[in-house]
């Protein structure tokens, strides 16, 4: 909770009159003699941290001049530092009863309340302290957030983003609030509301989209939707809902309307952009009529270090055994990122399961520049060689493959099985045997 309250200093300068305005009650212009002597040296006990001494004199001020406010206000300070806090909330509360105008000595009260962690009763008080300044709605909020009256705090955040304008600590409350539905029709019935007062202010259609959304009323946020784009032509949120409501109805042309409109926007946080294109991959996967636009979805991304879009997509139609689109968008990727050796060997297993081997021997052998220590990229080397009967490139490739080689049984197996298939066409049937016999071992071993 925010506390806006603050008590100021005493200086311990007397002025002619008991109490000024609405400052805090450090001046007092006393006749007494003796009264006085005794509240100076209460104030100079207190400003060096003597409480009990300062109590003391106080008690003689109490003796003096029963009825005089600031006295209890000043032993109610002088208690609350002690932790003495019943004592102390009785000496502000005694002070409000003689003089309840004087806005500090309900500042007091508040006081202890707040570090008692009495939330409830800090509520009656802080009601009273909103008569002297409204800054008090604030604490009004947290105070009711902490005795969890949700209702009580919705309203009066509502009224205060209506009148003052939001906080950032204010609409996390609200948020917390709103993730329980039993409030989330009375916060529709605002916005509907605020809508209609303020029609160009676009933050409450998108709220009230989300919550629609929420709450499984698709078609409602649908009308909202549309109402905020024709109220807010230029409004890019517009699009966001837009865009699921068109793949919902199938209607992918003007899903890629909303979602390049979308793409395009500076407003739109990159994790809505990314959900946005997964949901858009999903719709198309079996529709290649939209892979031009998918293409288009994707360049919007290149400048993007933390996620590798036209990878991953390529990784989706692989992981379907889509070998046609995956190969394409693996392509895309190793335009910009030709040193991708994770891709690389992705692509070529792809080109491998299309049966492309002059392409798999070929981009394969570019990899072995890069890097001459992979193992795998000599092994689709020798493997696509022995597909297209090149038996001793398959061969020369294959027995320096091994020699890079290190504990990957599953690999050092297709090595051997490969270089008995280009032992065998070489025509050299000992050493075949020789291979498939110790790939067999390997197996065995694996097992």
């Amino acid at each position: 909770m925010r506390k806006t309250a603050f008590i100021l200093l005493f200086a311990g300068i007397f002025f002619p009159q008991l109490l000024r305005a609405q400052d805090e009650p450090d001046a007092i212009g006393l006749a007494d003699d003796q009264f006085q002597n005794a509240f100076y040296d209460a104030l100079l006990q207190k400003g060096i941290e003597n409480y009990d001494k300062a109590i003391t004199a106080l008690e003689k001020c109490k003796k003096l001049q029963p009825e005089n406010a600031v006295v209890y206000f000043e032993m109610g300070k002088s208690y609350l530092p002690q932790k003495k806090y019943k004592d102390a909330y009785d000496s502000f509360e005694k002070a409000t009863q003689i003089n309840p105008k004087n806005m500090w000595f309900w500042v007091g009260m508040y006081d202890v309340c707040y570090e008692t962690k009495d939330y409830t009763q800090a509520i009656v008080i802080v009601n009273k302290l909103i008569e002297f300044k409204k800054e008090y709605k604030e604490d009004l909020v947290s105070l009711y957030m902490n005795t969890q009256q949700f209702d009580k705090a919705l309203d009066l955040i509502n009224q205060l983003n209506s009148t003052v304008g939001k906080t950032e600590l204010r609409e996390n409350y609200k948020r917390e609030i709103l993730n329980q539905a039993k409030y989330q029709t009375s916060e529709k019935d605002n916005l509907l509301a605020q809508i209609k007062k303020y029609p160009k202010e676009e933050s409450n259609y998108i709220a009230l989209i989300f919550l629609y959304s929420e709450s499984n009323q698709e078609e409602k946020a649908m009308e909202i939707a549309k109402q905020l784009e024709t109220e807010i032509p230029t409004s890019d949120w517009a699009q966001v809902s837009l865009f699921k409501f068109h793949l919902n109805n199938n209607d992918g042309p003007n899903a890629v309307i909303s979602m390049n409109k979308v793409l395009e926007s500076r407003k739109i946080d990159d994790k809505i952009k990314h959900r946005m294109l997964n949901e858009f991959l999903i719709f198309v996967k079996d529709k290649p009529e939209f892979d031009k636009d998918l293409e288009k979805a994707i360049s919007y991304f290149d400048a993007d270090k933390d996620v590798q879009v036209a990878k991953e997509i390529g990784k989706f139609y692989h992981n379907k055994k889509d070998w046609t689109r995956a190969v394409k968008y693996y392509e895309l990727h190793l335009k910009s990122h030709s040193d991708d050796i994770e891709t690389g060997l992705l692509l070529l297993q792809a080109y491998t399961e299309l049966q492309q081997f002059d392409v798999v021997s070929k981009k394969a052998t570019a990899f072995i520049d890069l890097y001459p220590s992979q193992p795998q990229l000599y092994y689709y080397v020798g493997l696509a060689n022995n597909q297209l009967k090149n038996y001793k490139k398959a061969k020369e490739f294959l027995e320096m493959g091994l020699d890079y080689l290190v504990d990957d049984v599953a690999l050092e197996i297709n090595f051997n099985i490969q270089l008995g298939e280009a032992s065998a066409g070489l025509g050299d049937m000992k050493k075949k045997e020789s291979y498939f016999m110790k790939a067999d071992q390997l197996l065995k071993r694996k097992k």
